[in-house]
C-alpha cells in the first residue's frame, strides 16, 4: 500500500513533466560547466542584439515590435540564467553521491575523508564513555581514566586535524572537479555574467507579451513619417529598408541557434526524466510486501527518486518556458520582418517607376533634341541662321535637362522650387544685364532683326555690321562722308530694351537712302521753270539705276506687306525760308553708290540751272545731303 501510494503519483508527475516538453529524445551525458557557461554566453550575445534592433526604429510599427522583442528576449535571458543557476547546484552537489567528488580520480582523496571521519566518530565515542566512567569511578580507578581520557583526547585532536586536512583537500578538488579553475566556480561565473546585464540587476515584473504590449510606448515615435518623393530619398529609404532585413534576418538566424541550444541541452535532462518514469513505473509493478524492511527501502528509494526529479524538473522548466518563449519572439521578429518587406517592396517598385518616368521624359526631349537638330540641317540652309538654331537648341535643352534631373532626384518638389525661386531672383539681380543682352541676341537675330554685312545706325552711330556674338553686337563705323573710319565700335545687345537708344537698320531685301539736292531761290523768281530743270536733271541720273530701285521697292512690299510703301522714284518739295524759296528734289540712292550719285546730281543740277541767263539764286551752290538729316 505504501509503494502504490509514492510511486503512482510520482509516475504521473513525470510523465507530465514529459509530455509538456513535447520532446522525446534519447538519453544523453550530463551538461557539463563549459557546455553552461557558453550556453549562457550565448543568450548574452543573442539578448544585445536588441541594441541593434534599436538603430532600425523610425516608424511607429517598428517600436511595437521591438517592445514586444525586449520583454520576450528580458524572460528569455532570466529563464537562461534560472537554469545555469540550477544546473550549477546539480553539477556541484549531484543527487545520489553526496559527500563523493564528482571526478574519479579524487576517490582515494574521499575514501580517507570516510575514514578519518569515522576515526574522529569512534575517537568521540571513546572519550565519552571514558569521561562518563569518570563521575562513578572510585578514587583508585580516577588517575587511570583520566590519564586514558588524556591519552584519548590527545588522540582525538590529532584526528581531527587530519580530518580537517583531508576534508579540505576533498572540497578544494571537488570544487576545481566540478566547476573548473576560475574564480568561485561555475556558480561565481553566472553571477558575474548576470551582473554586466543591466536588464537583470533589478527584478522587474514580467508582463505578459503581445503584439499589443508595445503599444503605450508609439506615442514617443510620432507619426508615420512622410513618404519620400525624390529618387534620392527613395534610393536611401530602399537602402535602410535593406538593411534593416538583413538585421531581422541575422536576428531569426540567432533565436533559431539558440533554441537549437536550448533543445540540446534538455535533451540529458529529458533522459534522465525518462528513467526516473521508468524506475517508477517497475516499483508500482512489484508486489506488495509485508515487510517492514522492504517497505522501508522501497519508500527511501521512492523519496530519492522525487528528489532527483525535483532537481531536474528545476532545470527542465526554464528551458521549457524559453521554448516557449522563443518561438513566440521568432514569430514576432518574423512579422516584423514581413511588415519591412512590405515597405522595401512598395518603395523598390516605386523607385523603380520613378527611373522609368525619368528615363522616358529625358529621353523625349533628347529624342526631340535631335529631331531639332535634323530639322535644322535639312531646312535652314544658311549657316549663320544654322548655327544659331544649334546653339538656342543647346540653350534650352540642356538646362532642362539639368532641371528635370535635380527635381526629380530631390526629396520633394517643394523644397526643390523654394530653392529654385530664390536661387533664380538671386541670379536674376546680379546677372540682370548679362540676361538681358541673352535675350536680346535673339531679338536681333529675328525676322527683322540685324545680319553681318547690315548698315545699321544705333544711339547715333552708324555703320557696318560684322559681328553678332551672344552679349555683343560689333559694327564698322561710317562716317559723315559715308566712308569707314576705321573704327570698330561695340554695344551690348540689351541695347534694344534701351528706350533712348534706337536702332535703325534697312528693311531685309534693300540696300538704299533717301538723299536731296535743293536751291534756295529769291521771292520773285520763276520757281516752277527752277524745280521742271532740277527733276530734269534728278531724273536723268536716276535713269541708271531705277531697275535696282524697283526690285527693292517689291523686295520691302513683300517684306511689310502690312503697310503702304513709298514708290522709290524723285520727288520735289517747295519750302519757305527766311532766305527766299527753297526748292528741294529727293531721290532714292544705293549705299554703295551713294557718294558719287551725289556727286553726279549736283554736277547735273549746276548745269541744268546755270544755262538759264535770266535764273537768279541766293545760294548759288545747290546742298546735297541725306532726306532724313534735312528734314530736321
Amino acid at each position: 500500500m505504501l509503494k502504490k501510494i509514492f510511486c503512482r503519483p510520482f509516475t504521473m508527475v513525470l510523465l507530465t513533466a514529459v509530455a509538456f516538453t513535447g520532446i522525446v529524445l534519447a538519453a544523453g551525458n550530463e551538461n557539463r560547466p563549459e557546455d553552461v557557461i557558453a550556453f549562457l554566453n550565448q543568450a548574452v550575445t543573442w539578448y544585445r542584439q536588441l541594441n541593434v534592433q534599436q538603430e532600425l526604429v523610425n516608424e511607429p510599427n517598428d517600436e511595437v515590435f521591438l517592445n514586444d522583442n525586449r520583454q520576450l528576449a528580458e524572460q528569455v535571458l532570466r529563464l537562461s540564467f534560472d537554469y545555469a543557476r540550477v544546473q550549477a547546484q546539480l553539477l556541484g552537489n549531484p543527487a545520489g553521491t553526496q559527500g563523493q567528488p564528482v571526478n574519479p580520480q579524487y576517490q582515494n582523496l574521499a575514501d580517507l575523508l570516510a575514514k578519518a571521519n569515522q576515526r574522529v566518530l569512534d575517537l568521540q565515542h571513546e572519550l565519552d564513555g571514558y569521561k562518563k566512567q569518570l563521575d562513578s569511578a572510585p578514587e583508585r580507578k580516577r588517575k587511570v581514566l583520566e590519564s586514558q581520557i588524556s591519552e584519548t583526547q590527545g588522540e582525538l585532536d590529532l584526528a581531527q586535524a587530519r580530518r580537517d586536512t583531508v576534508r579540505t583537500m576533498f572540497e578544494f578538488a571537488n570544487n576545481v572537479s566540478t566547476n573548473g579553475i576560475g574564480s568561485g566556480g561555475l556558480h561565481s561565473q553566472i553571477e558575474e555574467l548576470a551582473h554586466t546585464i543591466p536588464a537583470l540587476t533589478t527584478e522587474t515584473k514580467s508582463q505578459p507579451a503581445g503584439p499589443a504590449s508595445g503599444a503605450a510606448a508609439v506615442s514617443s515615435t510620432g507619426e508615420r513619417k512622410e513618404e519620400p518623393s525624390g529618387i534620392l530619398a527613395l534610393i536611401t529609404e530602399v537602402t535602410e529598408l535593406k538593411r534593416k532585413l538583413h538585421v531581422l534576418d541575422e536576428s531569426l538566424k540567432t533565436t533559431d541557434s539558440l533554441t537549437d541550444a536550448a533543445k540540446k541541452l534538455r535533451t540529458p535532462l529529458i533522459a534522465d526524466i525518462r528513467k526516473f518514469a521508468k524506475r517508477s513505473d517497475e516499483l508500482a509493478q512489484q508486489p506488495e510486501s509485508q515487510d517492514p524492511t522492504v517497505l522501508a527501502q522501497e519508500r527511501k528509494e521512492v523519496e530519492g527518486l522525487t528528489a532527483q526529479f525535483k532537481q531536474l524538473s528545476a532545470a527542465l522548466l526554464p528551458l521549457s518556458k524559453e521554448a516557449i518563449l522563443l518561438d513566440i519572439y521568432k514569430r514576432n521578429a518574423q512579422n516584423w520582418r514581413n511588415d519591412v518587406a512590405g515597405h522595401y517592396s512598395t518603395h523598390l517598385k516605386s523607385l523603380f517607376m520613378r527611373l522609368v518616368v525619368l528615363a522616358l521624359v529625358l529621353g523625349c526631349i533628347l529624342g526631340a533634341a535631335e529631331v531639332w537638330r535634323k530639322a535644322t540641317f535639312k531646312f535652314v540652309h544658311d549657316v549663320r541662321r544654322r548655327h544659331q538654331f544649334l546653339l538656342l537648341r543647346r540653350i534650352l535643352v540642356w538646362p532642362l535637362v539639368i532641371v528635370i534631373t535635380i527635381v526629380a532626384l530631390a526629396n520633394g518638389l517643394g523644397s526643390v522650387t523654394t530653392f529654385a525661386g530664390l536661387l533664380t531672383a538671386g541670379m536674376a539681380v546680379a546677372l540682370q544685364n548679362l540676361i538681358l543682352s541673352v535675350v536680346g541676341y535673339f531679338f536681333l537675330i529675328g525676322k527683322y532683326g540685324v545680319r553681318v554685312g547690315d548698315r545699321i545706325q544705333v544711339s547715333g552711330v552708324t555703320g557696318d555690321v560684322i559681328d553678332i556674338g551672344l552679349v555683343r553686337l560689333h559694327i564698322a563705323e561710317i562716317g559723315a562722308s559715308l566712308h569707314q573710319t576705321g573704327r570698330i565700335v561695340a554695344f551690348s545687345n540689351s541695347v534694344v530694351f534701351q528706350p533712348d537708344a534706337g536702332l535703325f537698320k534697312q528693311v531685309p531685301g534693300t540696300n538704299f537712302v533717301w538723299h536731296e539736292v535743293s536751291l534756295t531761290l529769291p521771292p520773285n523768281s520763276d520757281y516752277r521753270k527752277v524745280e521742271e530743270k532740277m527733276m530734269g536733271a534728278v531724273q536723268k541720273i536716276f535713269a541708271d539705276y531705277k531697275e535696282k530701285m524697283e526690285l527693292q521697292y517689291r523686295s520691302m512690299e513683300r517684306a511689310i506687306s502690312v503697310v503702304s510703301v513709298t514708290a522709290l522714284h524723285p520727288e520735289s518739295r517747295l519750302n519757305i525760308t527766311q532766305s527766299g524759296l527753297q526748292v528741294m528734289v529727293r531721290y532714292p540712292v544705293e549705299l554703295e553708290q551713294a557718294t558719287e550719285i551725289d556727286d553726279r546730281m549736283t554736277r547735273e543740277v549746276l548745269n541744268a540751272t546755270g544755262r538759264e541767263p535770266t535764273l537768279t539764286v541766293v545760294e548759288p551752290t545747290p546742298e546735297t545731303q541725306q532726306a532724313a538729316q534735312a528734314s530736321t
